[in-house]
């Protein structure tokens, strides 16, 4: 295992903001930390990078304790959200930064920052100002140079906070191939659950300073590990049930649940899709309180009387009007019994 973190403690003012966490990464593995501002997520990145000074735990990084390692000499490098660019340089100067502090003699540099270059699609950028770069070209230049020293170990702080959507989805999908191509170990923090799971081999859900559920992205959107890690995953169908057989009691009525949950008392998360608009005289009545466009299909919000609001997903063209009466049908499949 390249990176492990066993029983690490941060405490801020006697709160803990990293409480007993244990976390291993393998070499070649992107991992992605998601969680609220407060859970311990970045916390966690600068205890690794040894910005950070442990209360209590161990970091090891291919098996050896880094407590006594200093910052600069850990063999990992970091991108800040703010690229932290040196203005005083052109990019050639930013780049080559690393391997200049590490001794690598000159024409290496030169050699090294204009790979390094090419491989962020920055070519022949070396006398460039870094003022004159747009926000996309910044963040490119800082993943140059995070990757200068030839890291063991890439840490990532909100990668791509400061940039536009379309630009982040662009660039979310050519860091994904160029960590692949390079077999780059990768460790990064973010609060945008589309960027981590469009980059992560695995994903990392932290609250108050602890692992909530880790796993693959597809195992944690299909079976979030509790109420908190959905809804903040952005479902809102989660309400108190009882399973009796394949049927839950909830304030929605009874609704089907998969063959093999589990019994009795629990929380039940319903997914938007699995939430179907059948007409006013079948299921269960709801008023259409607004409806917002995602691109691939509608988010239509619904009210029952009585009973918690609701979100289904549907095609454009079958989404009722704001006002419309409808009524709402559950599918199993889409049903999570969570823990």
């Amino acid at each position: 295992m390249l990176l492990s973190l066993t029983g690490a403690h941060v405490r801020f003012g006697g709160r803990p903001a990293l409480d007993a966490v244990d976390l291993d990464v393998a070499e070649h593995e992107t991992v992605c930390v998601l969680g609220p501002s407060g859970s311990g997520k970045s916390t966690l990145l600068r205890a690794v990078a040894g910005l950070q000074p442990l209360d209590g735990g161990r970091v090891l990084l291919d098996g050896r304790d880094q407590a006594a390692v200093p910052a600069h000499r850990r063999e990992v490098g970091l991108m800040f959200q703010d690229h932290q660019l040196f203005p005083q340089h052109d990019v050639g100067g930013n780049v080559a930064f690393g391997p200049r502090m590490h001794g690598m003699p000159k024409h290496e540099r030169a050699a090294r920052v204009a790979e390094l270059l090419d491989l962020v699609g920055l070519p022949g950028a070396e006398r460039r100002a870094v003022a004159a770069l747009s926000g996309g070209e910044q963040q490119r230049v800082a993943l140059a140079r995070a990757l200068a020293a030839r890291p063991r170990l890439l840490m990532l702080d909100e990668p791509l906070g400061q940039l536009d959507r379309s630009l982040r989805e662009r660039l979310v999908v050519e860091l994904r191939e160029l960590f692949a191509r390079l077999g780059t170990t990768v460790l990064a923090v973010t609060h945008d659950q589309g960027e981590a799971f469009a980059l992560a081999d695995r994903v990392v859900v932290m609250r108050e300073g602890r692992i909530a559920q880790s796993g693959t992205p597809l195992e944690v959107w299909q079976r979030p590990a509790d109420a908190f890690v959905a809804r903040f995953l952005g479902f809102d169908n989660v309400v108190p049930a009882t399973v009796t057989g394949q049927a839950a009691d909830t304030p929605w009525g009874k609704l089907p649940v998969p063959e093999g949950s589990p019994q009795g008392p629990g929380t039940l998360l319903v997914r938007p899709a699995g939430v179907r608009l059948v007409t006013g005289a079948e299921g269960l009545p709801c008023t259409v309180t607004a409806r917002t466009f995602r691109g691939t299909h509608v988010s239509v919000h619904l009210r029952p009387e009585g009973a918690p609001r609701l979100e289904a997903a549907c095609a454009l063209r079958d989404a009722p009007e704001v006002g419309s009466e409808v009524g709402v049908a559950f599918d199993a499949a889409e049903t999570v019994l969570l823990g």
